[in-house]
């Protein structure tokens, strides 16, 4: 099983790439983040005729948060209870994944624009609050996945200038003492579970040949329970959509799971 998360920045813009990628990448769970349309503008359609069906959560113009998924889904939540925010950053689900649940959350981190700002403040008071979240669905659930765009560098190594970048947006100790925090939950980040290539970025700035330079960071996640530890077989990014033409400047990010070791394992 295969599960991948993908900042598209406009689905609008996009849905051809995310079509195509599809094809080419059968992922059994693609959550979405960066829609950037209303609900009744997500186009159920397309999504149905590759073989998904599809839980959104949608805004004008910014934000916005979808699960394309070819299992069956349940308590669709949308936001985080509790917690009033009239921004569409979280959907989560729970899949019916063959012989077990999966408890999938997809989220739209806060950017937060710099530290010091209203807009950093309220990253900081919405991390919190996801904190709690996903601390509810661990209890809830024994299987749980976080993915999404986090927008923060977990370390040094997710930064292609990680001294020059010290303490601005992403590379705050503040924003990673979070990230920290949601893994001591007994989460998982799965691409630091395998060796990986030095300066492996998910995300480049448009401007100044980022890309062709791989001045990037990595800010896209998949988080993993423990309990699905066992089940880990890969975890990777696929930079191609990166170099397709007018691409989202944030690149796919996927997990594949083993379900059946889950059975052996216990």
């Amino acid at each position: 099983m295969t599960l991948a998360s993908w900042n598209v920045n406009s689905l609008n813009v996009r849905l051809q790439h995310v079509r195509n990628w599809l094809e080419s990448n059968p992922v059994d769970v693609l959550g979405i983040q960066e829609l950037k349309l209303i609900d009744e503008k997500f186009p159920t359609a397309a999504f149905a005729e590759a073989g998904y069906q599809t839980a959104a959560f949608g805004q004008p113009t910014y934000n916005g948060v979808a699960i394309a998924h070819r299992h069956e889904a349940q308590d669709i939540e949308r936001n985080i209870p509790g917690y009033p925010d009239s921004q569409s950053r979280v959907i989560s689900a729970t899949l019916n994944m063959a012989s077990t649940q999966i408890r999938l959350v997809n989220a739209y981190f806060v950017n937060g624009q710099e530290p010091g700002s209203e807009k950093f403040a309220y990253k900081l008071e919405w991390l919190a609050h996801l904190e709690r979240y996903v601390a509810e669905q661990l209890a809830q659930h024994q299987h749980v996945v976080l993915m999404g765009d986090f927008n923060i560098t977990a370390s040094d190594q997710d930064s292609w200038d990680p001294n020059g970048l010290k303490e601005t947006i992403h590379h705050t100790t503040i924003e990673r003492q979070a990230l920290l925090r949601l893994l001591a939950l007994g989460m998982l980040d799965s691409f630091r579970a395998f060796e990986q290539a030095e300066k492996s970025f998910s995300w480049w700035d448009y401007r100044m040949l980022g890309f062709q330079k791989n001045r990037g960071l990595r800010i896209d996640y998949v988080l993993i329970s423990e309990s699905l530890r066992p089940a880990l077989t890969r975890s990777w990014i696929d930079r191609a959509p990166r170099k397709w033409p007018k691409p989202s400047d944030h690149a796919p990010v996927l997990v594949e799971l083993d379900m059946a070791r889950l059975d052996s394992s216990t």
